[in-house]
């Protein structure tokens, strides 16, 4: 457990690069299907339940949402993609956002993907995946919703995800997470502050 993570703040929403914090620092990015339950991870991991924006509607989260976890760290929650019932081009500028930032942000040094445990390994979820391994960035994945299953099918499916994956040279870590059950909330802190401290000691 992190207490530093409880202290998190909003600091920002930006549509694209230049209006973002200064490049400085460290920060961990939240990428995921629009349904998969990212902002509420979000919250359940720093203890606010109003800190990242929840809808019913998927595909609320449009910008790049940056919170401060302490100086020189912060969370970057993406545009969820995938489900979202919106136009062409603006699933076309979310993407061209996410692409730049994950290119361009040199302060970026760790992504948390998060997944329905129910719905796993998306197209979409491939793309980040595949992107983390082109670009060698440490990633954590995140099985949400594992309350809709029962122990033993949630614990198979992060199984049948954790074979997948395993021929990849991502580092990469993996759990079960819920939000409403608070399942997974200290393994997430580890592997928050694993990400962290890595870009740190290197």
């Amino acid at each position: 457990m992190n207490p530093l993570f409880f202290q998190a703040k909003f600091i920002n929403s930006s549509p694209n690069l230049k209006f973002t914090p200064p490049d400085l620092g460290l920060e961990v990015a939240f990428a995921g299907r629009s349904n998969a339950g990212k902002s509420s991870a979000i919250n359940t991991l720093t203890r606010q339940t109003g800190l990242a924006r929840i809808s019913k509607t998927p595909g609320r989260t449009q910008m790049l949402n940056f919170f401060e976890i302490a100086e020189g760290q912060r969370f970057v929650d993406l545009p969820g993609y995938g489900y979202a019932k919106v136009p062409v081009a603006v699933k076309k500028q979310w993407h061209e956002l996410m692409e730049t930032y994950l290119t361009k942000r040199k302060s970026l040094c760790g992504m948390v993907l998060v997944m329905d445990v129910r719905h796993p390994l998306t197209e979409f979820d491939w793309q980040m995946v595949e992107w983390c391994q082109h670009t060698q960035l440490p990633l954590h994945i995140i099985l949400t919703k594992a309350d809709k299953l029962n122990f033993g099918a949630a614990k198979n499916t992060m199984l049948q995800v954790e074979k997948a994956l395993s021929e990849l040279e991502t580092p990469l870590t993996l759990q079960l997470f819920s939000s409403l059950k608070k399942i997974g909330v200290d393994e997430i802190h580890a592997a928050l502050n694993r990400l962290f401290a890595a870009r740190q000691n290197a």
